[in-house]
């Protein structure tokens, strides 16, 4: 399953924005729509849950801040993750750590896992337009809502 993560992740987005120091991502430069954040935010009102809007459209909920250093987009990062969709259908987990290069991650995690530190927890609410967008990807359905609750167990 986790092989499987790897390939979804990994895969999704193998562009690096590099300037002359070093990585530059922006942020808030992808920006979900408004039906898509509306979305995110009808499952949060159902579910009688609380999270903040992040500029992108992302919505989030850090659970614990971490006390280590954030990762930037160009961090590697060793994590445990559990993927599921608004039904509670899990559809891809890591409960051992597995590293990722972040620059390579759907943009809800770019965006989402700078805000906690090496020790960090954070759920993180993915609008479709920043994890695999309006077509079928790898058996994830277009147009998905994710959902991922994510322990940032290390940062390089």
């Amino acid at each position: 399953m986790v092989l499987i993560g790897v390939l979804f992740f990994t895969s999704a987005c193998m562009k690096r924005d590099k300037d002359a120091v070093g990585c530059a991502y922006d942020p808030c430069a992808l920006k979900a729509a408004d039906s898509e954040t509306n979305m995110v935010e009808n499952y949060l009102a159902t579910n009688n849950l609380t999270a903040v809007k992040h500029c992108s459209g992302l919505y989030y909920k850090i659970i614990n801040e971490g006390s280590g250093i954030a990762p930037t987009s160009c961090s590697s990062v060793y994590i445990t993750y559990k993927g599921s969709y608004t039904n509670g259908n899990v559809f891809d987990k890591a409960t051992t750590p597995v590293s990722f290069s972040l620059a390579t991650l759907i943009d809800g995690w770019k965006n989402g896992l700078p805000l906690v530190k090496k020790g960090g927890k954070i759920m993180l609410y993915v609008p479709p337009t920043l994890g695999y967008g309006p077509a079928d990807y790898r058996g994830i359905p277009g147009n998905s809502v994710l959902i991922f609750d994510i322990d940032l167990i290390d940062v390089q």
